[in-house]
């Protein structure tokens, strides 16, 4: 789910296309229980799928992130301007003119709260296979998380877990 804000922007949101989040842990079998969280674009924009990786490696520097560096230890940049509440069983992603949410299962909620950080991706490279609303199998998630170029071409990120005050 993607909603946009009015505010003039450096990357076309047209050409963004449908931005789309998940979430998955390690396996916690092999002591791996880091939560993830992964942005992508399904490359459906206006002007197709490169247009919109070009619209993702915009947004990505408008986000204060580089492309292929090392991982941004976000929980060190209070001023970064990309921010993930959890709350209510979803993770909700905000940057800048775009805010993403999705169901959160309990596993990885319970992961994102004991770390009080998640390890965020942001892809530049277009998956139009993770349609919204349609399952995501671990072997799709391996094939694309796994692959060189999307590793090679996303921001890396830990983010900080933010919950609403009470």
């Amino acid at each position: 789910m993607t909603s946009t804000h009015t505010a003039a922007s450096s990357f076309q949101r047209g050409q963004l296309g449908t931005l789309s989040v998940l979430t998955w842990i390690g396996d916690p079998a092999e002591g791996q229980n880091i939560p993830y969280l992964l942005a992508f674009s399904l490359g459906d924009g206006t002007d197709g799928p490169e247009a919109g990786e070009a619209a993702v490696r915009a947004l990505i520097v408008e986000c204060g992130l580089s492309v292929g560096g090392g991982v941004l230890d976000g929980t060190r940049v209070p001023s970064l301007p990309v921010k993930l509440l959890v709350e209510g069983g979803q993770a909700v992603l905000n940057m800048p003119y775009l805010s993403a949410q999705c169901p959160a299962p309990p596993e990885w909620l319970q992961s994102a709260n004991e770390h009080e950080e998640v390890y965020f991706l942001l892809a530049s490279r277009p998956w139009p296979e993770a349609t919204p609303g349609k399952p995501v199998s671990e072997e799709m998630l391996k094939a694309f998380v796994g692959d060189e170029q999307t590793l090679t071409t996303a921001a890396h990120c830990l983010l900080p877990v933010t919950r609403l005050r009470k």
